[in-house]
């Protein structure tokens, strides 16, 4: 005869109700509690509440003396968290229900009476788009002062020469300080990607409740103005499935990852010994366990590294949403971390870049030493070729070829060729060529629009701190250029 078994009866959940007599398993109550990490979201959630009980008090849903307890209490519940006092519980899921849970201890059945014409689902939206948004504030604001950093020393290294390279190879001599402005322009488009995105995610889903809406007569627009939205959003099944906010925040956190990378590769390269364009101070390098003289970029090196997990949580929000249905699945619950660990990650490598621009020291000489060397003036020649003997610019290309051959064959620069060495491959070369053989000659000839002529740089460092820095960063539920409510 077999074995009779019996299975120990579980306590109730009692967030769930009556519906579910047994109790999770305890590999079900690890795998579906969010409290270890959407506890940060403990200040939005907060404010929702407290927004949505006092519409639910001016609509005459609750009563002004259980809004008064509710909102005492979730104040309460606030100051409980940020001291530290605050007893997160597993059983009790996430941030949500352990809020509700002890506003109810503290305040009595008045707490039960939050939820009301809500739900988790809407809850949840609501609370991951406000910190969503806070995070994109944050870090425009931090990009601002990147640009400003980078603008500053910009205007200081103005005039100071280096190669521009092509292929990691000798170029054109360019400017340092137009170098620098090439990442102003980057960081700005970062910028403007961001407020797009914030321009978009600045609807409310509070009030589309699970997801078809509530009978109770609420006001969707009071807690839309309340928390700084442009408006409600319009439809209740996309406003508890939508997610477009957060990979648009990752998309574009994960380009300006791309591009600090880019900065901070450049900024390794610059502190090696072959090159020795730049140095850093001990504040962003580290030391080696084993050979004392290293002094190691690793600042920029990790910002280098940095790119894969924030990348990694962009295609992780993607893959997640892919094949989901509307409207709400608990496979959604995976969006924070890398939510989360991505902005963290971006907010330290802006700050850890705009730390370094401010810290290095330029090499002015070796700059210049590396700028005049291969030959880096040959354009130059072939324009002046152009400009001067009239030849057609392939045919300046291929005379200036053949006198970088014979220089090379010298072992001399282009400027110490004879001009008879000159005239020899091209007759009507006057000795008014070597006034543009130099690098100095070279850069300030490049006054094109966007060119790294020194008067260009000076022009466009106060055009880029019009542009850039004197437009304040927006304010919590505020768009650049656009009016609350419009």
């Amino acid at each position: 005869m077999a074995r009779k078994t019996t299975r120990k009866k579980a306590a109730p959940n009692t967030m769930w109700g009556g519906r579910y007599a047994l109790g999770p398993a305890e590999i079900m109550e690890k795998i579906n509690a969010s409290i270890g990490f959407d506890k940060k979201l403990y200040a939005q959630d907060i404010a929702g509440s407290a927004a949505h009980a006092d519409m639910l008090v001016a609509q005459g849903i609750l009563t002004a003396k259980d809004g008064r307890a509710i909102k005492q209490g979730l104040a309460r519940v606030k100051d409980e968290i940020e001291q530290g006092k605050f007893k997160f519980s597993t059983k009790l899921e996430d941030i949500h229900f352990n809020v509700e849970q002890r506003l109810t201890d503290l305040i009595g059945p008045a707490g039960g009476r939050l939820h009301t014409a809500r739900s988790r689902n809407d809850q949840v939206a609501l609370d991951v788009r406000l910190w969503t948004r806070d995070a994109v504030d944050r870090l425009e604001g931090m990009l601002r002062d990147l640009q400003k950093a980078l603008i500053d020393r910009a205007e200081e290294y103005a005039s100071t020469i280096m190669p521009g390279f092509t292929h990691l190879q000798t170029a054109q001599p360019i400017t340092f300080g137009h170098h620098l402005l090439a990442y102003v322009e980057m960081f700005g488009r970062d910028r403007s990607r961001l407020r797009d995105c914030r321009e978009r995610m600045n609807e409310s889903p509070l009030g589309a409740a699970a997801l078809a809406g509530t009978p109770h007569r609420i006001d969707r627009r009071h807690t839309a103005k309340a928390l700084g939205f442009d408006r409600p959003m319009a439809n209740s099944l996309d406003a508890v499935s939508d997610r477009d906010y957060v990979v648009e925040f990752l998309g574009a956190a994960s380009l300006c990852a791309v591009h600090l990378s880019r900065l901070a590769e450049e900024i390794v390269i610059w502190c090696s010994a072959p090159f020795r364009f730049i140095a850093l101070s001990d504040a962003f390098t580290t030391g080696s366990s084993i050979m004392p003289q290293k002094r190691n970029p690793d600042a920029a090196e990790l910002i280098r590294g940095k790119v894969g997990r924030i990348v990694g949580a962009f295609v992780a929000l993607c893959t997640l949403l892919k094949g989901l249905p509307l409207t709400y699945g608990k496979d959604m619950q995976e969006d924070k971390e890398p939510l989360f660990d991505a902005a963290d990650s971006i907010e330290l490598c802006v700050a850890a870049m705009t730390g370094m621009i401010r810290d290095l020291e330029a090499n002015p000489e070796r700059m210049r030493a590396v700028a005049s060397a291969d030959y880096s003036v040959a354009t130059d020649l072939a324009d002046w070729l152009v400009r001067s003997v009239g030849l057609p610019f392939r045919q300046a290309h291929h005379a200036t070829g053949a006198l970088v051959g014979k220089a090379a064959a010298k072992g001399v620069d282009l400027d110490d060729l004879s001009l008879a060495d000159m005239q020899a491959v091209e007759p009507r070369i006057t000795r008014d060529v070597y006034k543009v053989l130099t690098v100095e000659a070279s850069v300030a000839a490049r006054r094109s629009y966007g060119g790294t002529a020194p008067a260009n740089v000076v022009r466009a460092i106060r055009d880029a701190r019009k542009r850039f820095l004197e437009s304040p960063p927006p304010s919590s539920g505020e768009v650049p250029g656009r009016r609350r409510g419009s």
